[in-house]
This record gives structure tokens, sequence and C-alpha cells, in this order.
């Protein structure tokens, strides 16, 4: 019983001090979009994975570094609507 009191705690501790391994009341797209940007900015941040990359995909390393900054932005979309909220009226330009 105490080694799972101790792992729980130790959980909770991590989580407290490390804001992308969630909590239980993490959404799915919380989740997500804490994965993606992990993952964007390791590739923006280490020159030879952004060169990788850049090759695989045809494109200068300029331009796939500007690319993966700018998907940090909203990385799995537009949030949800929360419960109780009404959904926007969409927009008409």
């Amino acid at each position: 019983m105490a080694d799972k009191l101790r792992h729980q705690q130790e959980l909770e501790r991590l989580q407290a001090k490390y804001v992308g391994t969630g909590h239980p009341d993490t959404t799915s797209w919380e989740w997500k979009t804490n994965i993606y940007r992990d993952t964007y900015s390791s590739v923006a941040g280490h020159p030879p994975l952004l060169a990788y990359m850049a090759l695989a995909e045809n494109e200068p390393v300029a331009k796939v570094r500007a690319e993966m900054i700018r998907k940090m932005l909203q990385p799995a979309g537009p949030p949800p609507n929360r419960e109780g909220e009404d959904v926007p009226a969409p927009r008409t330009e």
C-alpha cells in the first residue's frame, strides 16, 4: 500500500511540474495540443531534424522552420466548445 501511495504522490508531483503530462481532467484536445506543440518545437529547435524534414519535403530549411512555428498556434484545430456554452454563430464576411 505504501508503494501505491508513493507512486501516486510522484505522479502528482510530476503532473504539477510538467504541464504536458496532463491530469485527470485533461481533455483529448488539450493532450493532442501538447503533443503536437512538443513535436513541432523539437523539429524547429534541432537543426539536424529540421534539415531532414526540409529534405523530405524538398523545401528550404527556413520555410520548414517557419511552418513548424506557425503550426504551433493551433496544432489540433480550434478548441472545442465547453459544456454549457452556446455555439458561436458562423461568421458572414
